[in-house]
C-alpha cells in the first residue's frame, strides 16, 4: 500500500482479507456488519491505494487478479499478527471470536469428523466459520504464505519452520464391493495381486507403497486407473470388480457403503498422521482452540 501523508487506514488491511476470502463484496459486508454501499466504497479505496482493481467481474462473480492473489497470505499474516498484539494473556473469549479458518485436510477428514467438528464450534464459538480445502495436486507453501490455518493428515511439507505434531499411525485396508471374487476363500498376495486396482492418488499417480511390497515379492498388480479421493473411488468401487485402497480410520466410509473392508496381506508402511501449523500462530489462543479441538477429536482424548 502506498503511503499517504495522512498515513495508512489499517481497516483496510483487515477489509482486503475479507473480501479476498469472500470474492465478494455482499459476503464481505455481511462478515464486517457494513452495507454494501460502505463495503463497495471500501474497495475503492483499497484499489486507490494499492493501484490495482483487487477484484474484477467474471461473468456473475468476482475473482482476484493475479496481485491480489499474490498478496493474500501477506495480507492474512498482518491481520493476525495486528490480532496478536491485542490479545492479551493467552485468552480469547470464544463465544464473540469472528474469525474464519481455513484447514487444508484429505478428504475422508471432513466426511468423518466434519459433523462433530461443525458442531462443537457451532457450541463454543458461534462466530468461527471452517472452510476446508482439499489437497492439492501440486504442492505449494500455503501455510507460509497464510492461505491455510491447519493442515491435518499425512504431513509432507517440506518446509523447515512448520510445525508438525504427530497424533497416531493408520494403516491401509483393502476395499471392494460384496461378493467379490477376491473375498471368497484365503487371501494372499498372490491372489490380491492378481486382481485389477484403483488407485487413489491427488497427483494422478499410478503407483505406490503397494507396488513396492509386492515387488519385493516378486509380484506385479495391474492398475486400471487413479482417481482423486477415496469418496470418488469408494462409490466406482461399488459398481465394479475393481480393488480400492483405504485408511482403517476411514473404514465406516465404506462401511456406510455396504462395501467390505479387508486386511491387506502385505507389509506396508503406517500412515503418520498429524497436525501442522505456522508458528506465527504459537501465540494465537484462537488458533491454539482450533488446534485441540481437531486433536481431541482425532485421538478421542
Amino acid at each position: 500500500m502506498r503511503v499517504t501523508q495522512s498515513g495508512i487506514d489499517l481497516n483496510l488491511l483487515v477489509a482486503l482479507e475479507v473480501l479476498l476470502d469472500e470474492c465478494s463484496v455482499s459476503g464481505a459486508a455481511a462478515r464486517l456488519h457494513l452495507s454494501e454501499p460502505a463495503m463497495s466504497r471500501t474497495l475503492g479505496r483499497i484499489r486507490k491505494a494499492l493501484g490495482d482493481p483487487v477484484l474484477v467481474r467474471a461473468g456473475r462473480s468476482m475473482v482476484p487478479t493475479p496481485r491480489a492473489l499474490a498478496l493474500h497470505g501477506e495480507v492474512r499474516a498482518a491481520v493476525e499478527r495486528a490480532r496478536a498484539v491485542f490479545t492479551t494473556g493467552g485468552e480469547v473469549d470464544l463465544a464473540t471470536l469472528k474469525r474464519t479458518f481455513t484447514v487444508i485436510a484429505h478428504d475422508t477428514l471432513p466426511a468423518t469428523l466434519g459433523a462433530e467438528l461443525f458442531a462443537r464450534v457451532a457450541d463454543e464459538a458461534p462466530g468461527v466459520r471452517l472452510r476446508f480445502l482439499m489437497e492439492s495436486h501440486v504442492d505449494a507453501p500455503a501455510l507460509r504464505e497464510g492461505t491455510v490455518d491447519l493442515e491435518v493428515g499425512v504431513i509432507d511439507s517440506r518446509e523447515p519452520e512448520v510445525r508438525v505434531e504427530h497424533l497416531f499411525d493408520d494403516r491401509m485396508l483393502g476395499v471392494a464391493r460384496p461378493g467379490h471374487p477376491l473375498l471368497d476363500g484365503e487371501l494372499s498376495a498372490e491372489r490380491f495381486a492378481a486382481q485389477t486396482h484403483l488407485v487413489v492418488s491427488r497427483r494422478g499417480r499410478l503407483s505406490g507403497p503397494v507396488d513396492t511390497a509386492l515387488a519385493a515379492l516378486g509380484l506385479e498388480r495391474r492398475v486400471a486407473g487413479s482417481v482423486g479421493t477415496f469418496p470418488a473411488s469408494l462409490f466406482l468401487l461399488l459398481d465394479s470388480d475393481l480393488v480400492g485402497m483405504l485408511s482403517a480410520r476411514t473404514r465406516a466410509l465404506a462401511d456406510a457403503l455396504g462395501l467390505v473392508a479387508f486386511e491387506v496381506p502385505l507389509e506396508l508402511p503406517p500412515l503418520p498422521y498429524g497436525i501442522a501449523w505456522h508458528p506465527r500462530h504459537d501465540a494465537d489462543p484462537a488458533h491454539a482452540w482450533l488446534r485441540e479441538c481437531v486433536r481431541e477429536l482425532l485421538t478421542g482424548r
